[in-house]
């Protein structure tokens, strides 16, 4: 009998970062609307699709080998799986998300402690009530379907839990954060039992090698350009690279290929200096992975 993988994919809004991040490390996933079962183009991959705040029971219970949540709901459902690796990618942002308090901005409520005895809404429901009652704060948690922050304005709760990348809308909806409780990013997890199964543990590793990798390029690019034999030492002093940058020398030429590999963020100082140092011929080309 054939071994396969049982991989699990959050539906909802890490699908599509998910999947191109998949794209991205070498597998194509293929998604029919229709069907919680996409293909892969890998014969020892299986992979089912369902919500992040559930995926951490399916992985737990072995309906699933491996799958792809948020920390936050891993602790939401005090699931007891194998955590294999971080892995900070969003819809948004290569950062992780926050769960915080908020409250409307006239509000009186300044500190978590003024909120004793009121009536707090959130879809973290279980986490929410574990934070508090460890804190000594008697609250009402009250779960909470969806526009979360609209519960305040409406007077159906004191405060609210959300969750946020950048805090804009928590803001434009007339209310301020007063507390984080909780950073959260995707992770890797894996059921205890597939984890001990050296074959799904050695797959499993590979992909998250291959995600991480995507993940470190996403910020990186290659820089390749040609410099003058006379300027060489001074202009690779200055140039960065992951260890250092790979020097060959042009055919019947005192100029020199030079290629390295810089944080994207830099380059648009670094070509200008590296110009009036003497570079020519620069290219900027993306990368697909960087281990």
């Amino acid at each position: 009998m054939k071994r396969v993988l049982k991989l699990g994919i959050p539906k909802g809004s890490l699908q599509e970062a998910t999947i191109k991040l998949f794209r991205k490390s070498g597998w194509k996933i293929d998604v029919n609307s229709r069907n919680y079962f996409p293909e892969i183009d890998d014969e020892d991959i299986q992979c089912s699709i369902c919500r992040a705040q559930e995926m951490s029971r399916y992985v737990e219970s072995g309906t699933l080998d491996v799958g792809l949540t948020g920390k936050d709901w891993t602790l939401e459902n005090n699931s007891k799986v194998k955590v294999v690796a971080d892995l900070v990618y969003s819809k948004v942002s290569q950062r992780p998300a926050s769960w915080v308090l908020a409250v409307a901005k006239d509000s009186r409520y300044k500190k978590l402690e003024d909120l004793k005895g009121k009536k707090i809404a959130t879809e973290l429901v279980n986490f929410t009530r574990r934070y508090f009652s460890e804190l000594g704060i008697p609250v009402r948690v009250e779960f909470s379907w969806g526009a979360t922050e609209a519960k305040i304005a409406s007077g159906l709760a004191d405060a609210v839990v959300e969750v946020t990348e950048t805090g804009s809308t928590i803001h434009a909806h007339g209310l301020k954060i007063i507390h984080e409780l909780m950073q959260s990013n995707t992770q890797m997890i894996a059921n205890r039992t597939a984890w001990r199964d050296p074959w799904k543990k050695e797959k499993t590793k590979e992909i998250v090698l291959l995600l991480q990798g995507a993940m470190r390029a996403e910020k990186m690019v290659g820089l390749k350009m040609n410099i003058p034999q006379g300027k060489l030492k001074e202009l690779v002093e200055h140039l960065p690279s992951l260890h250092a940058p790979t020097i060959a020398p042009l055919y019947n030429s005192d100029w020199f290929s030079v290629e390295t590999v810089v944080e994207e963020s830099l380059v648009r100082e670094l070509i200008p200096r590296l110009i009036k140092r003497g570079a020519e011929g620069i290219i900027e080309y993306p990368l697909n992975k960087v281990i």
